[in-house]
């Protein structure tokens, strides 16, 4: 009985660890849209507030936390398709279910956008000096040049060309699925991986929120620029390339470094010092069961010869009783 309870539970924890990938790619798709709701939604009514990057670093590490929290135990928790990237490249999912990861993700942040777009006030518009909705999409475009956070900040007077963004986007992006691939690792014992990685979320965008208004996720790129007005031939919608490069090339250095490097196990040396303990502590017992053996082993010698002195003194007595008869 307690054998088929114990393969019951064995069936079940299988089944709860293994989701199907229909679970999985319906949790990347609500991850994404939590993610992507909370830091465009922050970017569009940024007029209205003063929380500038600092409140896009909070709202994305927040929101990644607890999306992650959330179904981070049915999909792994990517949200990005730079980090799906690098979980294949790692050999942790297969390209099949990459892609499908990408395709979810995109859906997710596309929705999250429609939703935002749908719900802004018209009258709002107005008071922020917008003709359309796709106007207030704009401060939520990556972008670099005269679409850098820090061009509309300095009044054209300073900006980031687009190779400074080109290496400070795929610098980010690798740092973070650098974060994300060693405390998810098998190995680790982390149980704080989802503020691990939304600790490196905003931080990572603090830094790069002057530079791209901080890209680091194909998605929420895709999704910002989808909804905006800038499609012409200097808008900031004809950069979508660069935040689909940078963290794409970002993912791949980190995922092959850390193949090559923090993937290898130690299990030879740990082995080896195991065995070398094993064998001193087979020295340090063999003695004390030694002595101990030799007392009885003691005993035992005295009991075997005893043991054919009461025979013969057996033997003997019926003889002398049988004289005495006599």
């Amino acid at each position: 009985m307690s054998q088929d309870l114990a393969a019951t539970s064995g069936v079940t924890e299988v089944e709860e660890r293994s989701p199907s990938l229909l679970s999985r790619l319906l949790a990347e798709t609500f991850g994404t849209f939590l993610l992507t709701l909370v830091i465009v939604g922050v970017l569009v009514y940024s007029p209205l507030n003063t929380v500038g990057g600092l409140g896009v670093a909070l709202g994305g590490g927040f929101a990644y936390i607890a999306g992650a929290a959330a179904v981070g135990r049915v999909s792994g928790a990517h949200f990005n398709p730079a980090i799906s990237l690098g979980a294949w490249l790692s050999g942790r999912i297969s390209v099949s279910n990459m892609f499908s990861y990408w395709g979810a993700q995109l859906v997710g942040a596309i929705l999250a956008a429609a939703v935002l777009f749908a719900t802004v006030p018209q009258p709002l518009l107005a008071l922020l000096g917008k003709e359309n909705t796709s106007d207030a999409f704009d401060s939520a475009v990556n972008g670099f040049s005269q679409h850098s956070p820090l061009y509309l900040q300095t009044q054209g007077q300073a900006q980031f060309d687009w190779l400074p963004a080109l290496l400070v986007e795929v610098i980010i992006s690798a740092i973070l699925v650098g974060v994300y691939l060693g405390v998810h690792d098998r190995r680790s014992k982390i149980g704080y991986a989802p503020v691990a990685v939304g600790s490196a979320i905003a931080a990572l965008t603090l830094v790069s929120w002057f530079v791209t208004n901080t890209g680091m996720n194909p998605a929420r790129s895709t999704a910002a620029a989808l909804f905006a007005n800038n499609w012409g031939g200097d808008g900031s919608g004809r950069q979508l390339w660069l935040f689909w490069l940078a963290p794409l090339v970002g993912a791949a250095l980190a995922a092959l470094f850390y193949r090559a490097f923090a993937s290898v196990e130690p299990e030879g040396l740990e082995l080896d010092e195991e065995d070398d303990e094993d064998e001193d502590e087979d020295d340090e017992t063999a003695e004390p069961v030694a002595a101990q053996s030799t007392p009885a082993a003691e005993a035992s010698a005295e009991e075997t010869s005893e043991t054919p002195e009461k025979t013969a003194e057996g033997e003997t007595e019926p003889e002398k009783k049988a004289d005495d008869k006599a």
